[in-house]
């Protein structure tokens, strides 16, 4: 396969970000698409081509597959690479990409088809010997149906949606009294969200661990685990903190897990970056629970303790390249955690924030790392998940790399907006999270006793007065500087800011 010449990142916020710089160091040129919203987007300013896609609306932007293939092939890019998200798992827009003759930076249709849908991932890995919870290979058309198999399994069960992801279409049912409108609930949800219904029964893990593999698969047919990922920490079934390495995982369960996790992708026939996630129990049994089809939010955790870069391999496994023998046997070096920066107010129900970013400063340091999409002054849409960006942090070990967070975080100013930096902040005084002592309901549990106040919080009245006693302060140090020659005020220095060639064509 020839060597990319230009690729367009079909994404936009902090992962078009780290796209397009891993295409930069590796000299290939790089288009963004973006929506009216995203115009003055960072991925906007920083790629070598910018193409608006459509209005605000992700469904008449972001998810037009036929029109961003239509974009890719009018501007003569070689190949799409998805980010995460939007179509990152849209099995129909590999395939147009395939017909195009463009490459999708990622996993074939095929795979990711059947990795996509819960129950024939399940068939598949039951059949390969990959460990999966206890329930059903069939989907539930009644609740009758459902009240039948769930007293044969017993109590409680895991009702779940067979498509999509992130929570959505999912109930817990404890009692036999429940499962009726947990049932209605779950389809309804299931099919608002994914636009399929359809749902089967789990047996109820209690209080497990989400701990997950990445992979990597290249198109020679070979196949690898870099190790795990702590991702238990969760608000209603979304990450919120994740982890490398976990700690509760030696090298022998992560040998076991590793291999697994290998025997799942080879499976699928996989290729490119995906990662496996399981369910890991009290007694140190886990058990298959997804594929994820595409680069996790949580890689720059892997990539800290591996020392990889997991975008520079997707691009070189999309060109052809081999999996080298370096990968093999891969060991956590120290201890990586990333928490992800919403506009959201943690402390009232976790509502958005969308607006204007009045000042913004990055913690910088050794070993501290920020994955961010935005920009002092930028604007915060209210159409799109409000991840703003993700900090992530290294050290020898993990206590010092809490400390290092507790450190990073306090050096954060987001001001115009309300963000989850405070509640990180709480949660690094939790006693539980510092010892490891984690499970996939534990935050939510605490969240609903009140456990994780933060220690203090500024109110948005005082923000203007604090922006302008601050604004005053840098005047007053500005002015009474030595004057320049010839007794005049020193000139007050512009940055400038390149201007990018924002073009329009027929797929807007």
């Amino acid at each position: 396969m020839k060597p990319f010449r230009k690729v367009l990142v079909a994404n936009r916020g902090e992962i078009a970000v780290r796209v397009i710089r891993g295409l930069r160091e590796l000299g290939i040129r790089s288009a963004v698409i973006y929506s009216d919203a995203d115009r003055q987007g960072l991925p906007v300013m920083l790629a070598d081509e910018a193409y608006r896609i459509g209005p605000a609306p992700s469904r008449e932007s972001y998810l037009r597959a036929g029109a961003i293939v239509e974009l890719a092939a009018e501007i003569e890019a070689d190949a799409i690479h998805p980010g995460y998200g939007f179509l990152a798992e849209n099995a129909d827009f590999a395939r147009l990409c395939r017909e195009a003759e463009i490459k999708f930076i990622g996993p074939s249709p095929e795979a990711i088809a059947e990795m996509g849908s819960k129950i024939e991932s399940r068939r598949m890995m039951i059949e390969a010997g990959v460990p999966v919870v206890p329930g059903g290979q069939d989907t539930l058309p009644t609740v009758e149906e459902a009240a039948a198999f769930a007293e044969e399994l017993g109590y409680p069960v895991l009702l779940k949606a067979i498509a999509g992801g992130g929570g959505k279409g999912m109930r817990v049912v404890h009692t036999a009294e429940d499962l009726p409108g947990a049932y209605r609930a779950a389809r309804s949800e299931s099919g608002a969200s994914f636009g399929e219904d359809s749902v089967y029964l789990e047996k109820f893990i209690e209080q497990p661990r989400h701990v997950e593999i990445q992979i990597l698969g290249d198109e020679h047919g070979r196949v690898v685990s870099l190790g795990e990922r702590e991702c238990s920490l969760q608000r209603r079934h979304q990450k919120v903190v994740e982890e490398a390495p976990s700690p509760v995982v030696d090298r022998e369960l992560r040998r076991r897990m590793g291999e697994a996790a290998v025997t799942a992708a080879v499976a699928a026939g996989y290729t490119n970056a995906g990662t496996v996630e399981f369910l890991l129990d009290q007694d140190g049994e886990f058990y298959f629970l997804e594929m994820n089809t595409r680069l996790q939010v949580e890689h720059p955790v892997t990539e800290m303790v591996t020392g990889l870069d997991l975008v520079r391999a997707q691009l070189e496994i999309a060109q052809g390249g081999e999996i080298g023998p370096e990968m093999e046997g891969i060991q956590p070096r120290g201890h990586a955690i990333e928490v992800r920066l919403y506009a959201e107010d943690p402390y009232r129900g976790f509502v958005p924030s969308p607006g204007r970013i009045e000042r913004l400063r990055w913690p910088e340091g050794p070993g501290v790392r920020n994955d961010c999409g935005v920009y002092e002054g930028s604007e915060v849409p209210i159409h799109y998940d409000p991840m703003l960006g993700k900090l992530i942090v290294w050290a020898q070990s993990r206590e010092q790399a809490m400390d290092r967070l507790a450190r990073a975080l306090a050096e954060i100013r987001i001001e115009g907006i309300r963000t989850t930096v405070p509640l990180f902040a709480a949660l690094l005084e939790d006693a539980d999270f510092r010892a490891g002592r984690l499970d996939i309901g534990m935050l939510d549990r605490k969240l609903a006793a009140g456990e994780l106040q933060p220690g203090h919080e500024l109110e948005l009245a005082d923000l203007p007065l604090i922006a302008a006693a601050l604004e005053h302060a840098e005047r007053q140090a500005r002015y009474s500087a030595v004057p320049a020659a010839g007794g005049g005020r020193r000139p007050r220095w512009r940055q400038a800011s390149r201007r990018e060639s924002l073009r329009r064509g027929p797929w807007s």
